[in-house]
């Protein structure tokens, strides 16, 4: 058995490799990296919201060197029309009161409290440390996460989806089925290559964009990859046999690409509310991804339990769809 696996490894390796698949994987890879080191952290780079105080008579003795001071309402005004990120405190009457230009609720939460604690440099108010991360570091982890995912997402759902409608059109899963191998022998060396394929992606993400540093936490990070790319290269499988052509898939893939991912960054990445995105099952599994970037382990058991259930689920659909396509093709 060892021997027909190995087999099937190496006709699937040289079919990825006809393919281009692993050409597009270094590409990605290398158009990643550039994105990340010369666009997103240079453009993204997050700043403090300007505040403006206006105190004609001085009643807000101990302020931080952070703040604008302004000379008169009208001026006060002015710059909040030319800075409408700002935030803008009259206390003209000796009692502060905030002043901005809407944006989310929960953006200007953290505007107010941001421009009140400018206000006051008392001893007592400290903040507690959560972690050791310039911007530039959160920026650049974040980033590595979010393209990691769709490249898995993305890349993987459709690379192993072009690899096995080529290999229909040859004419592979008919020779295939009169052969006398374990038939699961297919699935798992076409799972197992992709498998290892996102993992060595996930890697040289991580050392070439996060740099040494990710090292630490990359063991979480390739156990998080490896639940999405089994789970992806199982529904990428079993779409496959179950539609004719590539067509229809593409129309699948743009169902996951539309229901699945998109509300997964909304709710993770965006002040947009979505009460249902719990029931999500690509949003946990993204949001322990984005934790295993971070060092923080998920360790809920409910999470694991369900993910090995789904891969298990999707095994067997896949199993008795391929079966179908045999008997079909035979």
């Amino acid at each position: 058995m060892w021997k027909c696996f190995l087999s099937l490894f190496k006709k699937d390796c040289r079919m990825m490799i006809s393919g281009k698949f692993f050409l597009v994987a270094f590409c990605s890879l290398i158009l990643y990296t550039l994105f990340i080191n010369f666009g997103y952290v240079n453009f993204m780079d997050a700043k403090l919201y300007n505040v403006y105080l206006y105190d004609p008579e001085g009643t807000q003795r101990e302020v931080s060197s952070l703040i604008h001071p302004v000379s008169s309402i009208e001026e006060l005004d002015a710059a909040l029309v030319g800075d409408t990120n700002g935030v803008g405190i009259d206390a003209s009457n000796g009692t502060p009161h905030v002043r901005f230009y809407e944006a989310t609720e929960k953006a200007d939460k953290h505007r107010v409290d941001y421009a009140l604690s400018l206000l006051s440099m008392d001893e007592n108010y400290t903040a507690e440390t959560v972690g050791n991360y310039t911007t530039e570091t959160k920026q650049r982890r974040e980033s590595t996460c979010e393209l990691v995912f769709i490249e898995i997402v993305a890349v993987g759902f459709l690379g192993i989806a072009s690899a096995l409608f080529k290999e229909k059109q040859m004419g592979v899963i008919r020779v295939h089925a009169i052969m006398p191998l374990q038939k699961n022998l297919f699935i798992c060396s076409k799972i197992i290559l992709f498998l290892l394929t996102d993992l060595i992606f996930a890697t040289l993400m991580v050392l070439l964009n996060v740099g040494l540093n990710g090292v630490a936490v990359l063991p979480g990070i390739l156990v998080q990859t490896a639940i999405l790319s089994l789970i992806m290269a199982l529904a990428g499988f079993g779409c496959t046999m179950i539609l004719r052509d590539f067509k229809q898939f593409s129309l699948a893939y743009l169902v996951i690409a539309l229901f699945a991912a998109t509300p997964v960054f909304l709710a993770a990445n965006t002040s947009v509310k979505m009460p249902w995105i719990d029931y999500h099952p690509f949003y946990h599994v993204y949001m322990g991804l984005k934790n295993a970037f971070f060092g923080i382990p998920t360790t809920n058991p409910v999470y694991y339990i369900g993910a090995i259930s789904a891969i298990l689920l999707l095994f067997i659909f896949v199993e008795a769809a391929f079966r179908k396509e045999m008997g079909r093709e035979g």
